[in-house]
């Protein structure tokens, strides 16, 4: 994936601790994908995405923070989301993109739903943390 670090200086930003902080992050994420004039159905795709991997950030990383920003790039323009954690990282990040494998008691599909709900999915995991990138474009 491209670095899209640069938006995160006028990024939005959501500090997540607990499960009422992850419905305002992925309500961040739901407005700035309106202010951005992106379609309904693609809104839902990354405010799913979103919720999907915050939820995985504070289950498993123990929380973090979620940075959201419009990007643009090539006359296109989209969202950008970052989930950075302080967590002990993914074992076997294979594994855990797998359909159906879950490492506690949901159905498996965190991981491997968030990326295919959107266009780009980076991560990068090791102990001491976990950061999940992902951008949804407008069409």
């Amino acid at each position: 994936m491209k670095d899209y670090g640069a938006a995160l200086v006028s990024a939005d930003t959501v500090s997540v601790a607990n499960s009422s902080d992850v419905v305002s992050a992925r309500q961040m994420v739901r407005t700035l994908a309106q202010r951005s004039g992106m379609s309904l159905v693609h809104q839902t795709k990354l405010v799913t995405a979103a919720s999907e991997l915050g939820r995985n950030m504070l289950v498993y990383g123990g929380g973090g923070v979620v940075r959201a920003a419009t990007i643009t790039d090539a006359g296109r323009s989209g969202i950008y989301v970052a989930f950075e954690d302080q967590g002990p990282g993914i074992g076997d990040l294979d594994l855990a993109l797998t359909d159906g494998w879950t490492s506690g008691s949901g159905m498996g599909l965190g991981l491997s739903g968030a990326k295919r709900l959107v266009d780009d999915f980076d991560i990068d995991t090791g102990p001491g943390g976990t950061t999940v990138r992902i951008v949804k474009w407008g069409r």
